[in-house]
C-alpha cells in the first residue's frame, strides 16, 4: 500500500459497536447528507487517497445549524446546491467513539443520473508533494449491495440500517 493509503475496513472494524446507538451530547457531530436516486441507489464520493466511498459530511461551524452544515458539506464535496425544504431530517446517530452523524436524506430529480459535472471544492495539503488535492475524487451510485464493500464498516451499517 502506498505512503498515505489507508485501508478503511481495517481501521473501521475497532469502531463496529458504536453504530447503532443514540449519539452522547460529548460527541463531535459530522452533517452529512444521502442522495437517494429513483433507482434506490445513494450517492457515493471517492476519499481521495483511501479504498473506501464516503458521502458528504463536514464538522459543523460554530453558528451553522445541522441543516446548513450539511448543505454546506454538499456544495463542497460535490458541487451540488439544493433548496433547504428537499432535505428529510434523519436524525443524529453515535458513528464512531466520540463522533456522530447528523443525517439528512434528499431524493434526487429524476434526471439527475450523470455525475460527470461533479466536483470537489474542499482541499487538504498532500503530505508527499505539499500540492492541494480534492477531498472527493470520484463520484457513483451506490445500491443496498455494494455498501459494505464500498464504506468503511461503521457508516456501511450505518446507511443500511436507514430506510432509503
Amino acid at each position: 500500500m502506498p505512503f498515505g493509503t489507508l485501508s478503511c475496513m481495517a481501521t473501521a472494524r475497532s469502531f463496529m459497536r458504536f453504530t447503532n446507538v443514540p449519539a452522547r451530547r460529548t460527541d463531535m457531530v459530522l452533517s452529512c447528507t444521502i442522495i437517494v436516486n429513483p433507482d434506490q441507489q445513494i450517492l457515493l464520493c471517492h476519499a481521495t487517497g483511501l479504498h473506501c466511498w464516503d458521502i458528504p459530511k463536514v464538522v459543523r461551524h460554530d453558528a451553522e445549524t445541522p441543516l446548513d452544515a450539511a448543505r454546506r458539506a454538499l456544495q463542497e464535496e460535490t458541487g451540488l446546491a439544493f433548496d433547504r425544504h428537499l432535505f428529510e431530517d434523519l436524525g443524529c446517530f453515535s458513528y464512531q467513539p466520540q463522533k456522530a452523524l447528523y443525517l439528512f436524506k434528499l431524493r434526487s430529480p429524476g434526471a439527475f443520473r450523470n455525475l460527470d459535472h461533479l466536483r470537489c471544492t474542499s482541499h487538504f495539503m498532500d503530505r508527499t508533494t505539499g500540492r492541494p488535492m480534492p477531498e472527493m475524487d470520484g463520484f457513483r451510485w451506490a445500491s443496498r449491495r455494494d455498501i459494505a464493500a464500498l464504506c468503511p464498516t461503521p457508516l456501511a451499517r450505518r446507511l443500511l440500517a436507514l430506510a432509503w
